[in-house]
Order: C-alpha cells, then sequence, then structure tokens
C-alpha cells in the first residue's frame, strides 16, 4: 500500500517565489529598509508569511519549497509594503501579545510594551485576590493594563478613563475579546471622569517623553498617536498633574503607581513625596531601567 502525505493547501502552491526564496529576499530587503539584523528581520517575515497563509511556524519552516497562492501571496505583498515602510508590525496584525494575552491595537491606542507589564505586576501585588477593592486605569488607550488586571483580580472593579473614544472602542472590544466582566469605562480627561470617586489603586501610563524628542520622529512612535506619547517640554506635565490630583481619589492607604521614562524617576518621586506620598519606591523592568514609581497615602 502506498501512503500519500498530505500537502499543504492554505491557497499554496510548489512555484517560483517559494517560501524559502520570500524569506531570503524580503529578510534582506526588510534588513536593509529598517536597519535592524537580518535574523530580526527574518522574524518578521515569518510573522507576516504565516498570517498571510494561515499557518503556525512548524509548518512554515517545514514546506520552504512552497510558494502561498495568488490570494494569500498578495495578502502577504501588502503586509510587506507596509513594514517596508516601516509601520509596526502590531498595527499591520491588529493585534500585540501583552502579559499573556492578546490585544487588538490600531492606530488610536498605543502598542503594548513589555515594560509596561510591570505596572501591571505592581497593581497585582496590591490588590487583594478575593476581596471587593477599586483600581482606576487613567489613559487606558487598548486597555491592555484595566483587562488584565480586572481578568486576574475578578473581586476587583476596574475603571478604566480615556479622552479619546477610539481607544475605548478598542478597550471595550479587548474587554469582550478576554470575557471580563468587571470593567466600566468613561470618558474624560485623567481625573474627570471620576469626579468625586475614590479607589484603592490608581496606575498609568501616561504620556511622558518631551515634546521635540528626536526620538518621536524615529521607529514605531511615528505611527502612534502623538497624544499619547508627549507632554510637555520634559514630558513631565501629565505626570504632575496626576500626582497632584490623585489623593482627592485615593482611599486611606491607597497606592499611585506612575509608569516614566527612563531618567525621569528621581523627578516623579520627589513630585510624590511633595504631594504627601510615603513608602515611596521605584522599580526596574527586565531591561533594569527603572520604569514605575510608587507611593502611598498615610
Amino acid at each position: 500500500m502506498t501512503v500519500t502525505q498530505k500537502r499543504p493547501s492554505a491557497e499554496a502552491c510548489t512555484a517560483a517565489g517559494s517560501i524559502g526564496d520570500r524569506l531570503r529576499s524580503d529578510s534582506a530587503a526588510l534588513s536593509g529598509a529598517l536597519r535592524v539584523p537580518l535574523p530580526e528581520a527574518r522574524r518578521e517575515v515569518q510573522v507576516l508569511l504565516r498570517r498571510a497563509l494561515g499557518w503556525d511556524l512548524a509548518r512554515l519552516l517545514g514546506h520552504p519549497e512552497v510558494a502561498p497562492g495568488p490570494e494569500a501571496a498578495e495578502r502577504y505583498e501588502r503586509m510587506l509594503a507596509r513594514r517596508l515602510a516601516q509601520e509596526p508590525v502590531a498595527y499591520i496584525l491588529g493585534e500585540r501579545e501583552f502579559y499573556g494575552l492578546s490585544f487588538e491595537v490600531t492606530a488610536a491606542v498605543l502598542i503594548p510594551r513589555p515594560e509596561t507589564e510591570l505596572l501591571v505586576e505592581l497593581a497585582l501585588e496590591r490588590l487583594p485576590t478575593s476581596v471587593r477593592c477599586r483600581i482606576l486605569d487613567l489613559g487606558t488607550g487598548s486597555g491592555c493594563i484595566a483587562v488584565t488586571v480586572a481578568k486576574l483580580r475578578p473581586h476587583a472593579q476596574v475603571v478604566a478613563t480615556d479622552l479619546s473614544q477610539a481607544a475605548l472602542e478598542v478597550l471595550v472590544r479587548n474587554a469582550r475579546r478576554h470575557g471580563v466582566r468587571n470593567l466600566v469605562h468613561r470618558a474624560g480627561n485623567w481625573f474627570d471622569a471620576v469626579h468625586g470617586e475614590r479607589f484603592d489603586v490608581i496606575a498609568s501610563n501616561p504620556p511622558y517623553v518631551a515634546a521635540g524628542d528626536p526620538h518621536l520622529g524615529q521607529g514605531d512612535l511615528r505611527f502612534e498617536p502623538q497624544a499619547a506619547l508627549h507632554c510637555g517640554a520634559d514630558g513631565l506635565d501629565a505626570l504632575r498633574e496626576i500626582t497632584t490630583q490623585a489623593p482627592r481619589h485615593l482611599l486611606p492607604r491607597g497606592w499611585l503607581l506612575l509608569e516614566h521614562g527612563q531618567g525621569q524617576e528621581a523627578s516623579v518621586l520627589d513630585l510624590m513625596k511633595e504631594t504627601g506620598f510615603t513608602e515611596l519606591s521605584s522599580h526596574r523592568d527586565l531591561a533594569g531601567i527603572a520604569r514605575v514609581a510608587a507611593g502611598r497615602l498615610p
């Protein structure tokens, strides 16, 4: 009896322009366009090919001789062209992983970054696992902080605010994606949306890049919403506003957790101290950079 091995069929055929050919040529092109190492460019090409074909990585690498069919090839070429123009992969794919969860992202929100996972960890440490409590996520964007906390602390009431209605629409879809029911959203600028309310924890990843910083014109930052990135000549305007207003919205012994930029830790801790916060601490991300400042009301 002869056993015939099943060939890949996701709009694929054996022809010129095979997966192996594309990995070689397109990885080199992407490496040059983005000025990144070839292995990094190759990983990105793999991601785009996998999305275009609907294949997993093992299947992709196991069939380098296969060429995408016309529709898959067209999808891939569109995505590759966007990446060659330096558009972030997260916007091209429409999603990004954060804290082990997949989040929808659009050009209306910042792309979730690994360093912000530290802010989530610190919030979770300060929220009880089985007792009702309240946490406020200011400037929620995609909702990666609020949704993650809501999913992992089902007894907590999570309130997420943002000035952008488009961002709140992304948040709502992400909350539905992960089935969280203990999250509400409000539209407004910082604390305007929670007048008279108090919380056990306030967490925020506000804009903290200085206006005019050259990095704003480089890489992914060029495509992200600028209002969510920079704030004031020194980048501290939003951090000042949040810190000074936070005591009116925290319960006694409540915590304020703020993500900030590299080199801003001393300024943010000084702001917290001047506002009356105690138990001040600075926390470093996996790269060893001071990234989150924490303070507690007396």
